[in-house]
């Protein structure tokens, strides 16, 4: 018989780890985790599944501390998961069927990583509208896909390579063995983690990057992943700039790092140049949806919007199901003169998707560009309603539109109910006092960019 054991490492991981060793009991005849100095109850819930654990010291490095783990596994395979992630229900099933056929040394996974948005970027992936594959994830708008070598077989010659974003990966492309691609999902939920947990880990994987690079300094690889840290994470645009442009210096054929220079110089506001480095990353491979729609961003953001409109369309030819790219096109269609087409492909996108904060504030913007300030201002209550947490600035958007459209009794309840749920919110204190004393409320409208 085929056997198949669970390897992981975690660390605190209480709060996770029962629902991830919970998705895995139908499949797995063995679980192994190496613990890197629990102060939860980690250890207690690993052991009521069944786990082996060991305590292994934790060195700033991922790749050892994993291939510690894998150590005393006498299984025929492999899977490695992290606490923060789930098999999906029917993967049990679909595993048993690819480790019956067994002529892979390893299975590109795969991984559902939800999002807080549907504008959100993992890398070099867009965010997909939640489409509801798992129940207990329905209350994220969107996922970003990537893949990741996370069922291989156990051999002492395939083990995992890098202190960071570490993979075995390049262990069985080293010994020309074969890499096909896996028929099951794992959900990931770490990238919707709270606000505290996030900026934790941004640090250490900022640390991690930055002693990868000192270990690899001539790895044009090293320098991007710590570039997309620090743009994703900490939105040091200039250090993010140098980092991939010493990754197109090394390696200047690898198109996704001329990607996000363009990424970063359309955030710098460097449109020209964004236009420039994405007309390279198309020229060395990387023709992807992001690429256009970047450069849609740059086009619209120069006030060419004839010309984004085109882009926006190409991105859309390569991302069809995107409601992101969908809102994107009809505002710049409705800057561009065509207000009937584009007014109505933002309301087909919002009626897919209500709760997706950014096509809501689309629909606003493009009622403001147009002076349809009463309609502008029905738009922006009824995002209010739709999305799960609106933020103080929603309720001051909408009370300003609400007062400019001549409805001032709605621009005070709306500030009234702002305050109910931020009672210590300076602003909109502010424009509430404003508003008493007859004067119009100095409260925000849309931007008028378009930033990736």
């Amino acid at each position: 018989m085929t056997t198949l054991a669970l390897s992981m490492i975690v660390r605190d991981a209480a709060a996770f780890l029962g629902a991830c060793l919970e998705s895995v009991q139908p499949v797995v005849n063995e679980i192994y985790i190496a613990d890197t100095g629990s102060t939860d109850d980690t250890v207690q819930i690993a052991k009521r599944f069944g786990a082996r654990v060991s305590s292994i010291p934790w060195t700033n490095n991922f790749a050892e501390a994993r291939n510690r783990a894998l150590q005393d596994i006498t299984t025929d395979w492999v899977l490695s998961l992290d606490a923060d992630e789930q098999l999906d229900t029917q993967a049990p099933r679909q595993i048993r069927e690819l480790l019956a056929k067994g002529s892979a040394a390893g299975f590109a996974v795969t991984i559902r990583n939800y999002v807080l948005s549907l504008d959100e970027r993992v890398w070099d992936r867009a965010a997909t509208p939640n489409d509801g594959l798992l129940p207990s994830a329905a209350k994220y708008p969107a996922f970003v896909e990537h893949e990741n070598i996370r069922l291989f077989r156990r051999d002492p010659r395939i083990y995992f390579v890098g202190r960071v974003h570490e993979s075995v990966g390049p262990r069985i492309q080293d010994l020309n063995q074969k890499i096909s691609p896996a028929n099951f999902f794992i959900h990931h939920f770490g990238l919707a983690s709270d606000a505290e947990t996030r900026a934790r880990k941004n640090n250490f994987y900022r640390e991690l990057g930055r002693q990868k690079i000192r270990e690899m300094p001539d790895k044009a690889q090293a320098y991007l992943e710590l570039g997309i840290v620090e743009l994703d994470n900490f939105r040091n645009f200039p250090e993010a700039l140098a980092l991939f442009q010493r990754a197109c210096e090394l390696n200047p054929r690898l198109g996704v790092a001329w990607f996000f220079t363009g990424v970063t110089l359309v955030k710098l506001r460097r449109f020209f140049d964004a236009l420039d480095a994405l007309l390279h990353a198309e020229k060395y491979g990387h023709g992807t949806a992001l690429v256009a729609e970047t450069r849609a961003d740059a086009l619209y953001n120069l006030n060419r919007v004839a010309e984004a409109c085109k882009s926006y369309s190409l991105a859309l030819r390569r991302d069809p199901a995107s409601l992101s790219l969908q809102s994107k096109l009809a505002l710049a269609e409705v800057r561009s003169g065509q207000a009937v087409p584009g007014l109505e492909r933002l309301r087909r996108a919002l009626r897919k998707s209500p709760t997706a904060a950014e096509l809501h504030d689309r629909l606003i913007l493009a009622l403001v560009s147009l002076n349809r300030l009463s309609e502008a201002a029905t738009a922006a209550e009824q995002k209010l309603s739709s999305i799960p947490h609106p933020e103080a600035k929603d309720f001051l958007r909408a009370a300003s539109l609400c007062q400019k459209a001549g409805r001032s009794d709605r621009c005070a309840a709306l500030l009234q109910n702002g305050l109910l749920a931020f009672p210590e919110h300076a602003l909109l204190r502010q424009a509430l006092r404003e508003l008493a004393s007859g004067s119009a409320p100095a409260t925000p409208h849309p931007a008028t960019s378009l930033d990736h």
